[in-house]
Protein backbone atom coordinates (compact mmCIF):
# COMPACT_ATOMS: atom_id res chain seq x y z
CA UNK A 1 0.00 0.00 0.00
CA UNK A 2 2.63 2.47 1.03
CA UNK A 3 6.51 2.34 -0.56
CA UNK A 4 8.76 5.05 0.24
CA UNK A 5 12.77 4.77 -1.27
CA UNK A 6 15.52 6.80 0.20
CA UNK A 7 13.27 9.53 1.83
CA UNK A 8 15.35 12.66 2.95
CA UNK A 9 13.86 16.41 4.63
CA UNK A 10 16.14 19.11 5.49
CA UNK A 11 15.17 21.75 7.33
CA UNK A 12 17.30 24.93 7.84
CA UNK A 13 20.67 22.47 7.22
CA UNK A 14 19.12 19.85 9.56
CA UNK A 15 18.60 16.80 8.69
CA UNK A 16 14.94 15.30 9.98
CA UNK A 17 14.95 12.37 8.18
CA UNK A 18 17.50 10.92 6.12
CA UNK A 19 17.08 8.85 3.26
CA UNK A 20 14.67 5.85 5.01
CA UNK A 21 13.03 2.95 2.88
CA UNK A 22 10.61 1.19 4.07
CA UNK A 23 7.07 -0.66 3.01
CA UNK A 24 3.37 -1.00 4.94
CA UNK A 25 1.82 -4.10 3.13
CA UNK A 26 -1.84 -3.92 2.66
CA UNK A 27 -3.92 -4.62 5.09
CA UNK A 28 -1.39 -4.19 7.82
CA UNK A 29 -1.09 -2.36 10.90
CA UNK A 30 2.48 -0.72 10.66
CA UNK A 31 3.78 1.46 13.34
CA UNK A 32 6.57 4.22 13.26
CA UNK A 33 8.03 4.70 16.92
CA UNK A 34 10.75 7.03 18.06
CA UNK A 35 11.94 9.55 20.51
CA UNK A 36 10.41 13.26 20.45
CA UNK A 37 12.38 14.96 16.93
CA UNK A 38 12.92 11.02 15.58
CA UNK A 39 11.28 12.09 12.22
CA UNK A 40 7.91 10.61 12.77
CA UNK A 41 6.02 13.18 12.04
CA UNK A 42 7.65 14.30 9.23
CA UNK A 43 7.65 10.81 7.44
CA UNK A 44 4.21 10.90 7.59
CA UNK A 45 3.93 14.35 6.28
CA UNK A 46 5.75 13.35 2.85
CA UNK A 47 3.65 10.23 2.82
CA UNK A 48 0.77 12.42 2.90
CA UNK A 49 2.66 15.13 0.35
CA UNK A 50 2.32 18.40 2.26
CA UNK A 51 5.78 19.17 2.00
CA UNK A 52 8.47 18.40 -0.30
CA UNK A 53 11.12 15.54 -0.40
CA UNK A 54 13.56 13.94 -1.92
CA UNK A 55 13.40 10.42 -2.63
CA UNK A 56 10.49 8.46 -4.05
CA UNK A 57 6.95 7.56 -2.18
CA UNK A 58 3.43 5.89 -4.06
CA UNK A 59 0.61 4.98 -2.57
CA UNK A 60 -1.00 1.82 -4.00
CA UNK A 61 1.27 2.19 -6.76
CA UNK A 62 0.55 5.87 -7.40
CA UNK A 63 3.53 8.62 -6.95
CA UNK A 64 2.31 10.80 -4.94
CA UNK A 65 3.97 13.50 -6.50
CA UNK A 66 2.30 12.59 -10.05
CA UNK A 67 -1.26 11.36 -8.49
CA UNK A 68 -1.45 13.30 -5.14
CA UNK A 69 -4.61 14.15 -5.73
CA UNK A 70 -6.34 11.02 -6.78
CA UNK A 71 -4.06 9.24 -3.50
CA UNK A 72 -5.65 11.73 -1.09
CA UNK A 73 -9.23 10.05 -1.95
CA UNK A 74 -7.94 6.95 -0.76
CA UNK A 75 -6.42 8.58 2.78
CA UNK A 76 -7.83 9.31 6.25
CA UNK A 77 -5.55 11.55 7.93
CA UNK A 78 -5.56 12.17 11.72
CA UNK A 79 -2.79 14.55 12.73
CA UNK A 80 -1.46 15.06 15.78
CA UNK A 81 -3.26 18.30 17.01
CA UNK A 82 -6.79 18.56 15.45
CA UNK A 83 -8.30 21.59 14.90
CA UNK A 84 -11.65 22.78 14.19
CA UNK A 85 -13.54 25.91 13.33
CA UNK A 86 -14.96 27.22 16.80
CA UNK A 87 -18.29 28.20 15.72
CA UNK A 88 -19.37 24.98 13.67
CA UNK A 89 -21.40 21.99 15.20
CA UNK A 90 -19.53 18.43 15.19
CA UNK A 91 -22.33 17.71 12.51
CA UNK A 92 -21.19 20.99 10.81
CA UNK A 93 -17.89 20.35 10.79
CA UNK A 94 -18.56 16.80 9.45
CA UNK A 95 -20.82 18.44 6.73
CA UNK A 96 -17.98 20.38 5.82
CA UNK A 97 -15.63 18.27 5.88
CA UNK A 98 -17.35 15.77 3.82
CA UNK A 99 -17.83 18.55 1.31
CA UNK A 100 -14.04 19.21 0.86
CA UNK A 101 -13.60 15.49 0.12
CA UNK A 102 -16.68 15.49 -2.58
CA UNK A 103 -18.66 13.07 -0.38
CA UNK A 104 -22.30 13.56 -0.57
CA UNK A 105 -24.37 10.12 0.89
CA UNK A 106 -22.07 9.78 3.88
CA UNK A 107 -24.10 9.09 6.81
CA UNK A 108 -22.46 11.46 9.49
CA UNK A 109 -24.70 10.57 12.48
CA UNK A 110 -23.31 7.55 12.45
CA UNK A 111 -19.92 8.59 12.27
CA UNK A 112 -20.62 10.74 15.54
CA UNK A 113 -22.23 7.36 17.57
CA UNK A 114 -19.24 5.85 16.25
CA UNK A 115 -16.74 7.85 17.92
CA UNK A 116 -19.45 8.36 20.73
CA UNK A 117 -20.07 12.06 19.96
CA UNK A 118 -24.01 11.40 18.70
CA UNK A 119 -25.13 13.20 21.69
CA UNK A 120 -23.06 16.34 21.01
CA UNK A 121 -23.80 16.15 17.67
CA UNK A 122 -24.94 19.65 17.86
CA UNK A 123 -22.98 21.24 20.43
CA UNK A 124 -20.60 23.80 19.11
CA UNK A 125 -16.67 22.68 18.71
CA UNK A 126 -15.80 25.36 20.85
CA UNK A 127 -16.60 24.25 24.12
CA UNK A 128 -15.57 20.65 23.08
CA UNK A 129 -12.56 18.83 25.59
CA UNK A 130 -9.37 17.67 24.12
CA UNK A 131 -10.79 14.36 23.96
CA UNK A 132 -13.75 14.83 22.01
CA UNK A 133 -12.08 16.86 19.18
CA UNK A 134 -9.66 13.96 19.29
CA UNK A 135 -12.80 11.96 18.42
CA UNK A 136 -14.31 14.09 16.26
CA UNK A 137 -10.88 14.50 14.46
CA UNK A 138 -11.19 10.19 14.13
CA UNK A 139 -14.52 11.01 12.72
CA UNK A 140 -13.67 13.30 10.02
CA UNK A 141 -10.78 10.62 8.94
CA UNK A 142 -13.21 8.14 8.42
CA UNK A 143 -15.16 9.92 6.09
CA UNK A 144 -16.04 8.13 2.87
CA UNK A 145 -14.43 4.76 4.15
CA UNK A 146 -11.06 5.11 3.09
CA UNK A 147 -8.72 2.30 2.51
CA UNK A 148 -5.31 3.95 4.11
CA UNK A 149 -5.78 5.33 7.42
CA UNK A 150 -2.54 7.37 8.96
CA UNK A 151 -2.85 8.43 12.55
CA UNK A 152 -0.36 10.64 14.30
CA UNK A 153 -1.28 9.83 18.09
CA UNK A 154 -5.10 8.89 17.70
CA UNK A 155 -5.06 8.29 21.55
CA UNK A 156 -3.99 11.90 22.62
CA UNK A 157 -6.17 13.44 24.98
CA UNK A 158 -8.28 10.45 25.54
CA UNK A 159 -9.21 8.98 28.94
CA UNK A 160 -8.45 5.04 29.43
CA UNK A 161 -11.99 4.36 27.89
CA UNK A 162 -11.98 6.93 24.88
CA UNK A 163 -8.37 5.27 24.31
CA UNK A 164 -9.62 1.46 24.60
CA UNK A 165 -12.73 2.58 22.07
CA UNK A 166 -10.26 3.90 20.08
CA UNK A 167 -7.90 1.02 20.00
CA UNK A 168 -11.19 -1.45 19.26
CA UNK A 169 -11.71 0.88 16.39
CA UNK A 170 -8.93 0.83 14.80
CA UNK A 171 -8.71 -3.43 14.69
CA UNK A 172 -12.52 -3.72 13.54
CA UNK A 173 -11.37 -1.13 10.87
CA UNK A 174 -8.39 -3.13 10.33
CA UNK A 175 -10.24 -6.95 10.11
CA UNK A 176 -12.23 -5.26 7.35
CA UNK A 177 -9.28 -4.68 5.21
CA UNK A 178 -8.07 -1.25 6.03
CA UNK A 179 -4.31 -0.40 6.01
CA UNK A 180 -3.44 1.89 8.96
CA UNK A 181 -0.09 3.58 9.13
CA UNK A 182 0.39 4.51 13.41
CA UNK A 183 2.47 6.79 14.86
CA UNK A 184 2.54 6.46 18.79
CA UNK A 185 4.89 7.48 21.75
CA UNK A 186 1.93 4.78 23.70
CA UNK A 187 4.15 1.47 23.63
CA UNK A 188 1.41 -0.93 25.01
CA UNK A 189 -0.71 0.55 22.29
CA UNK A 190 1.47 -0.28 19.36
CA UNK A 191 2.44 -3.67 20.87
CA UNK A 192 -1.35 -4.63 21.64
CA UNK A 193 -2.21 -3.01 17.55
CA UNK A 194 0.66 -3.49 15.21
CA UNK A 195 1.98 -6.36 12.82
CA UNK A 196 5.05 -5.07 12.46
CA UNK A 197 6.86 -1.79 13.71
CA UNK A 198 9.63 0.64 12.27
CA UNK A 199 11.65 2.45 15.62
CA UNK A 200 13.41 5.97 13.89
CA UNK A 201 16.15 7.54 15.71
CA UNK A 202 17.72 11.09 14.51
CA UNK A 203 15.79 10.85 11.30
CA UNK A 204 17.31 7.19 10.81
CA UNK A 205 14.85 3.45 10.92
CA UNK A 206 17.74 1.81 13.07
CA UNK A 207 15.05 -1.36 13.22
CA UNK A 208 12.33 -2.90 11.22
CA UNK A 209 10.02 -6.02 11.85
CA UNK A 210 7.83 -7.64 14.11
CA UNK A 211 7.72 -7.42 17.98
CA UNK A 212 8.60 -10.72 18.49
CA UNK A 213 11.18 -10.82 16.14
CA UNK A 214 13.11 -7.64 17.67
CA UNK A 215 13.49 -9.32 21.19
CA UNK A 216 14.71 -12.39 19.32
CA UNK A 217 17.32 -10.52 17.57
CA UNK A 218 17.96 -8.78 20.80
CA UNK A 219 17.82 -11.47 23.02
CA UNK A 220 15.83 -10.00 25.49
CA UNK A 221 14.71 -12.89 27.26
CA UNK A 222 11.22 -13.37 28.91
CA UNK A 223 10.59 -13.12 32.51
CA UNK A 224 9.30 -15.39 34.67
CA UNK A 225 6.98 -13.63 37.90
CA UNK A 226 7.14 -15.92 40.65
CA UNK A 227 5.06 -15.43 43.68
CA UNK A 228 6.71 -16.79 47.03
CA UNK A 229 4.93 -16.56 50.79
CA UNK A 230 8.70 -16.78 52.10
CA UNK A 231 11.39 -15.47 49.78
CA UNK A 232 14.90 -14.69 51.19
CA UNK A 233 18.62 -14.20 49.84
CA UNK A 234 19.09 -18.14 49.85
CA UNK A 235 16.74 -18.57 47.42
CA UNK A 236 17.68 -15.91 45.17
CA UNK A 237 21.18 -16.58 45.13
CA UNK A 238 19.98 -20.46 44.75
CA UNK A 239 17.76 -19.71 41.07
CA UNK A 240 20.85 -17.36 40.54
CA UNK A 241 23.23 -20.41 39.95
CA UNK A 242 20.36 -22.27 37.66
CA UNK A 243 22.10 -22.86 34.18
CA UNK A 244 20.49 -19.79 32.00
CA UNK A 245 18.98 -17.63 34.35
CA UNK A 246 20.38 -14.01 33.19
CA UNK A 247 19.05 -12.09 35.94
CA UNK A 248 17.27 -12.31 39.26
CA UNK A 249 15.38 -8.93 40.59
CA UNK A 250 12.86 -9.03 43.67
CA UNK A 251 9.80 -7.16 44.29
CA UNK A 252 7.80 -7.97 47.42
CA UNK A 253 7.16 -11.35 47.52
CA UNK A 254 7.78 -11.86 44.19
CA UNK A 255 10.74 -13.29 42.40
CA UNK A 256 11.31 -11.63 38.88
CA UNK A 257 13.59 -13.63 36.79
CA UNK A 258 15.10 -13.33 33.16
CA UNK A 259 15.64 -16.51 31.41
CA UNK A 260 14.41 -18.90 28.66
CA UNK A 261 11.66 -20.98 28.84
CA UNK A 262 13.49 -23.91 28.98
CA UNK A 263 14.57 -22.76 32.25
CA UNK A 264 11.15 -22.58 33.70
CA UNK A 265 10.69 -26.32 35.35
CA UNK A 266 14.17 -26.37 36.78
CA UNK A 267 13.32 -22.95 38.26
CA UNK A 268 10.02 -24.27 40.03
CA UNK A 269 11.73 -27.46 40.65
CA UNK A 270 14.65 -26.23 42.67
CA UNK A 271 11.72 -23.38 44.79
CA UNK A 272 9.88 -26.62 45.52
CA UNK A 273 12.83 -28.93 46.70
CA UNK A 274 14.00 -25.79 49.14
CA UNK A 275 10.80 -25.89 51.08
CA UNK A 276 9.67 -22.55 49.77
CA UNK A 277 6.03 -22.29 49.23
CA UNK A 278 5.02 -20.69 45.28
CA UNK A 279 1.81 -18.76 45.64
CA UNK A 280 1.43 -18.09 41.48
CA UNK A 281 3.90 -17.82 38.88
CA UNK A 282 3.41 -16.85 35.24
CA UNK A 283 5.86 -15.91 32.22
CA UNK A 284 5.42 -12.14 30.90
CA UNK A 285 6.51 -11.83 27.12
CA UNK A 286 9.12 -9.05 26.61
CA UNK A 287 7.69 -5.87 26.31
CA UNK A 288 8.31 -3.18 23.22
CA UNK A 289 9.16 -0.26 25.60
CA UNK A 290 12.23 -2.82 26.51
CA UNK A 291 12.56 -3.21 22.71
CA UNK A 292 12.74 0.13 22.32
CA UNK A 293 15.05 1.51 25.01
CA UNK A 294 17.35 -0.85 24.10
CA UNK A 295 17.46 -0.12 20.49
CA UNK A 296 17.70 3.39 20.62
CA UNK A 297 20.18 3.19 23.83
CA UNK A 298 22.46 1.12 21.43
CA UNK A 299 22.06 3.75 18.47
CA UNK A 300 23.35 6.50 20.82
Amino acid sequence: MIEVKRLRKEYDGIVAVDEISFKVEKGEIFALLGPNGAGKTTTIKAILGLINYEGEISIDGMNVRERGKEIKKKIGYLPESVAFYDNLTALQTLQFFAELKGIKDADLMKLLKEVGLEKDANRKVGGFSKGMLQRLGLAQCLLGEPELLILDEPTTGLDAVGAYEVRKKIKELNEGGVTILLSSHILSEVQELSHRVAIMNKGKIIAIDTVENLSKKLEIQPKLRVELQRPSNRIVNLVKEIKSVKDVKVDGNILEISCPPSAKLAIINAIEEAGVKIIDFKTVEPTLEEIFIKMVKEDE
